[in-house]
């Protein structure tokens, strides 16, 4: 595996503790800022919102921009948005940097992603994938819980201060090991117009493959973003295991994309099946059960696990899919992500409002995941098929 594969997964690293670490902050923001906890949610989504318009948007520019230069860039922005972040005292402001600075890791993800599977042959695509996803992963295990801490100990600005400081390293890094080629793609995708890229993602092969992987995501947001006021409210633990409990879901994560890493390739359909269904069943125990905080310390990294590795076979489908959009099939896999990431969170902050506990996060999941489910499902039946057609391809073989 090239070195330039893993800083780009140091990269996604600083970002993605970004992104998740809100679910440790959210009532420190809430109380600071004088917003309610659902409107402290809204940080995560308008953040995923960002991804999701930032995604094909960001990825459609870098086309044509040298893929270090792009990089580079990304992270620049990414940097700045967050040192305002944690100086503006608005929650308005703080809204709008979310936003910008999800445009900014939405262009990041989009150029890394496809850059990363060009630089290895078709038998490492899903482990190079799985590299970069798993920067993801690492900010679960390590990053979250470290803004936790900071959070509980210095209040959530420091969080703040300390992604952009983490983010230096990885522009150094960047700008030492990445190759200056076009837009993250290989040679060959400025030769594939866009809207042949887009006749391909808009295919019937990858639709259902995109709607069941923001669903999946959904499922995994909508609850991670309010893990925190489950377990202190309903398990009744303590803030200081907040950060425990963060680091266990973001080693189950690591677990679930190392694993997914290794298999997705070879046995794509069965790793997400397997793995959606097992996440329906989870969720939904995780409702039944949160009362008890053994069983939820226990479901956690399990739920990780699951979440996380279903989400990179998926990922994974859907990059061996779409070879016919080497530039928009990263930046597809980005926005289903984070159309998930920006449902979640508002339908759990919706069933919060509306008065159904702090467990209801964990039921919401659980139905997203049976609509996940419902979808594959119908997918596969309407490939399946018919006997007569069955008897005409023998006929004619």
């Amino acid at each position: 595996m090239p070195f330039a594969v893993y800083v780009l997964g140091l990269a996604v690293f600083a970002q993605g503790t970004s992104e998740f670490m809100l679910s440790g902050l959210l009532s420190g923001i809430a109380a600071d800022l004088g917003v309610s906890l659902s409107a402290a949610g809204l940080l995560t989504s308008a953040f995923a919102v960002g991804m999701v318009v930032g995604a094909p948007v960001m990825a459609l520019a870098g086309r044509t921009w040298p893929r270090r230069r792009a990089l580079l860039l990304f992270l620049a922005v990414f940097v700045a948005v967050h040192a305002v972040g944690a100086l503006t005292p608005s929650y308005g402001v703080l809204l709008a940097t979310r936003f910008v600075g999800a445009l900014a890791n939405a262009g990041f993800w989009a150029v890394a992603l496809s850059t990363a599977v060009a630089m290895v042959p078709d038998r490492l695509k899903g482990r190079a994938a799985a590299v970069v996803v798993g920067g993801v992963t690492v900010a679960c295990v390590v990053g979250v819980p470290a803004g936790a801490v900071l959070g509980e100990r210095w209040g959530w600005r420091s969080a703040f201060w300390a992604v952009a400081i983490v983010s230096l390293p990885a522009f150094l890094a960047v700008l030492r090991s990445i190759p200056g080629g076009r837009g993250g793609t290989d040679a060959g995708a400025a030769s594939v117009s866009v809207r042949d890229e887009l006749r391909v993602l808009t295919g019937p092969r990858l639709r259902p493959v995109l709607l069941t992987m923001a669903l999946v995501q959904g499922a995994t947001f909508c609850t991670f973003s309010y893990l925190e006021p489950l377990l202190t409210q309903e398990s009744g633990l303590g803030a200081g295991w907040v950060p425990v409990a963060l680091a266990l879901f973001g080693a189950g994560a690591f677990a679930g994309v190392t694993v997914a890493g290794r298999y997705a390739d070879a046995h794509p359909v069965a790793v997400v099946a397997t793995g959606m269904s097992a996440l329906t069943v989870g969720w939904a125990a995780l409702a039944l059960t949160a009362g008890s905080p053994v069983l939820a310390l226990v479901l956690v990294p399990l739920l990780g696990l699951l979440a996380f590795g279903t989400g990179t076979a998926l990922i994974t489908r859907v990059l061996s899919l779409a070879p016919g959009a080497p530039t928009l099939a990263g930046a597809s896999s980005t926005t289903a992500f984070n159309l998930g990431a920006t449902v979640g969170p508002w339908a759990g902050g919706l069933a919060l409002g509306a008065g159904f506990g702090y467990r209801a996060p964990a039921g919401v999941s659980a139905l997203l995941m049976v609509a996940a489910v419902l979808v594959a499902a119908t997918t596969a039946k309407s490939r399946r098929p018919r006997a007569g057609e069955r008897r005409l391809s023998r006929t004619r073989l």
